[in-house]
C-alpha cells in the first residue's frame, strides 16, 4: 500500500521528535544522576553529624529525580486520572503499597501521580526487581535503600531474610513511610499462565487481567514494620521495638493502574514519545493494617481477594472505561492528577545548572593540579 505525503510527514515527526526526546533524555540522565551523587558525596560530613538532616535533602533530591522521569511522560501527554480513595489523607502515615504490574511503565506512572502526594516520593522505599540495580537509576536507587529482589523459588528463603534485614537496619533509620512493591512477581504477560495454571490446581479463580499475588515479601513486610497491638502482643518486628516513637505501619494501598484497551505503556514509549497522548486511569483502596487477619492463612486468603476484587475492577474498565462506583454509592468520582509545568521546568533547570556547575569545578580543580 503507497504511503501518503502526509502519512510520511507524520511518521517523520514522530521520528525526529523520538530522536530529540531521547537526546534530551540523554543529557538530563548525565547531569542529573551525577550531580545527585556528587551532591551526596560532599554532603557526607552532614550524615556523620546529623544524619535526619542528610536524608531529609537526600530525599528532596531523589523526588526531584523522579519528577524528572515523571516530566518525560507528562510532557509527552501522558496523564493520570484518579479514583477511589484520596490517598492524601494518609501521606503522612507509614504505608504499603500493592500494585499490580503489567509493564515497566507502571513504575513511571507511579513516579508521576504520586509526585503531588506531600512528603511520599521522598520518603519512600522501593521493592523491584533485581535487574532493575543494572540500569542508569540503580546507583539512585542502591544510594536511597531501595531494595532489589531476585526472583525464583531457589532464592526465595534467602531474598525474604535479606528484605526483612534490609527494612530493619534502613527503614527507619532513613525515616521511611511509604513502602511500594509489585506482589505479582513479575509482568502480567510472563505469569499469567503459570497463575492461572496455579488457580485451576488450586480451586482458586480464573483471572485474566491480573495474576495470584506472591505473599513472601508482604508477610515479611508486615511482620517487621507493623508496630506492637494495643494490648501489647508484639507483632512488628525488633526495626518497630528499637524505634518507639514510630506508630508503625498503619495501612495497605491496595493499587490498581488500568490503560485504555489493556494497553500499558513501557519505558521505550515514556522516553520516546511516539504514541498519542494516553490517560492512565489508578484506583486506589486504603484499608487499616489493625483490621488484617494475624493467621497466616487468613493473611494469604485476605491478599488473593485483594487481586480477585483487581480482577473486577479492571473487567469493568475495560468494559466502560471507568472504575465502578464505591459499595453502597451510586457515582463513581474520579480526579485529575497534575504537575505544574514551571516545578518541572525549574527541577530540570537546576540539574542542568548543577551539571554545568560540577563540570566547571571539575575543570578548576584539574587545571590547579596540573
Amino acid at each position: 500500500m503507497a504511503v501518503t505525503l502526509e502519512q510520511a510527514q507524520r511518521l517523520g515527526y514522530t521520528c525526529l521528535k523520538a530522536l530529540l526526546r531521547f537526546a534530551f533524555m540523554v543529557a538530563n540522565n548525565l547531569v542529573a544522576i551525577p550531580s545527585y551523587i556528587l551532591y551526596l558525596i560532599v554532603l557526607q560530613p552532614l550524615r556523620i553529624l546529623d544524619s535526619k538532616s542528610f536524608w531529609y535533602i537526600e530525599g528532596v533530591l531523589f523526588k526531584w529525580l523522579l519528577a524528572m522521569v515523571a516530566s518525560w511522560g507528562w510532557w509527552a501527554g501522558y496523564t493520570v486520572v484518579e479514583w477511589g480513595d484520596d490517598v492524601k489523607a494518609v501521606s503522612e502515615d507509614e504505608a504499603m503499597v500493592l500494585v499490580n504490574h503489567q509493564a515497566t511503565g507502571d513504575v513511571c506512572t507511579l513516579m508521576m501521580c504520586l509526585q503531588d502526594k506531600g512528603t511520599v516520593v521522598r520518603q519512600m522505599m522501593w521493592l523491584m526487581d533485581h535487574i532493575f540495580k543494572y540500569t542508569n537509576f540503580g546507583i539512585v536507587s542502591l544510594i536511597h535503600g531501595d531494595f532489589f529482589i531476585r526472583q525464583g523459588k531457589s532464592h526465595r528463603d534467602q531474598q525474604l531474610v535479606l528484605l526483612r534485614d534490609h527494612l530493619e537496619k534502613y527503614y527507619r533509620s532513613r525515616n521511611r513511610k511509604w513502602i511500594v512493591l509489585f506482589p505479582e512477581g513479575g509482568f502480567l504477560r510472563k505469569r499469567r499462565e503459570t497463575s492461572q495454571a496455579f488457580a485451576k490446581k488450586n480451586n482458586l479463580p480464573f483471572l485474566k487481567h491480573v495474576t495470584l499475588p506472591r505473599l513472601g515479601a508482604t508477610q515479611v513486610i508486615l511482620k517487621t514494620l507493623v508496630a506492637p497491638q494495643e494490648n501489647g502482643t508484639p507483632v512488628g518486628g525488633d526495626a518497630v521495638r528499637k524505634e518507639s516513637k514510630s506508630k508503625g505501619l498503619q495501612w495497605v494501598i491496595d493499587t490498581t493502574i488500568a490503560y485504555p484497551k489493556a494497553e500499558p505503556i513501557d519505558i521505550q514509549t515514556w522516553i520516546l514519545g511516539y504514541r498519542q497522548p494516553t490517560v492512565t486511569h489508578v484506583h486506589y483502596r486504603i484499608f487499616p493494617v489493625k483490621d488484617l487477619p494475624a493467621d497466616p492463612e487468613a493473611l494469604t486468603n485476605w491478599l488473593y481477594q485483594r487481586f480477585i476484587e483487581k480482577e473486577k475492577l479492571l473487567t469493568h474498565f475495560y468494559e466502560t472505561g471507568a472504575f465502578p462506583p464505591p459499595q453502597g454509592q451510586t457515582k463513581a468520582i474520579s480526579r485529575e492528577m497534575t504537575l505544574s509545568n514551571l516545578w518541572l521546568v525549574a527541577i530540570q533547570s537546576f540539574a542542568f545548572l548543577s551539571g554545568g556547575m560540577w563540570y566547571c569545578l571539575f575543570q578548576y580543580l584539574y587545571h590547579c593540579l596540573f
